[in-house]
């Protein structure tokens, strides 16, 4: 049975950090990129970084780049996303997912075949 599931989620200052966790089980990394995603109240479901893990390749989106690190750790079957200065627009549901394919910038244009059920991430003073 396939299953991702997410921790480290919670309330942080703006400025704070977090770090994230994507617990997978029921299949291997090796032949999968995955991908954090995050909700908005009252926003679309966006996709903001991803990793391959067969060698590693990384993506991020503009809103994200240089304050976020996605990392894997194959022999645990796990993916981080370590997120620094956090904003308020930050605020969401942050959700993993595994896909078939090698991560890259267009890899959130394709549908994901597995997902978790998601961490809540609230960035507020």
């Amino acid at each position: 049975q396939v299953q991702l599931v997410e921790s480290g989620g919670g309330l942080v200052q703006p400025g704070g950090s977090l770090r994230l966790s994507c617990a997978v089980s029921g299949f291997t990394l090796d032949y999968y990129a995955i991908g954090w995603f995050r909700q908005a109240p009252g926003k679309e479901r966006e996709g903001v970084s991803c990793i391959s893990n067969s060698d590693g390749n990384t993506y991020y989106t503009a809103s994200i780049k240089g304050r976020f690190t996605i990392s894997r750790d194959n022999a645990k079957n796990t993916v981080f996303l370590q997120m620094n200065s956090l904003k308020p627009e930050d605020t969401g549901v942050y959700y993993c997912a595994g896909i078939g394919i090698r991560c890259s910038s267009y890899v959130f244009d394709y549908e994901f075949d597995h997902w978790g059920q998601g961490t809540q991430v609230t960035v507020s003073s």
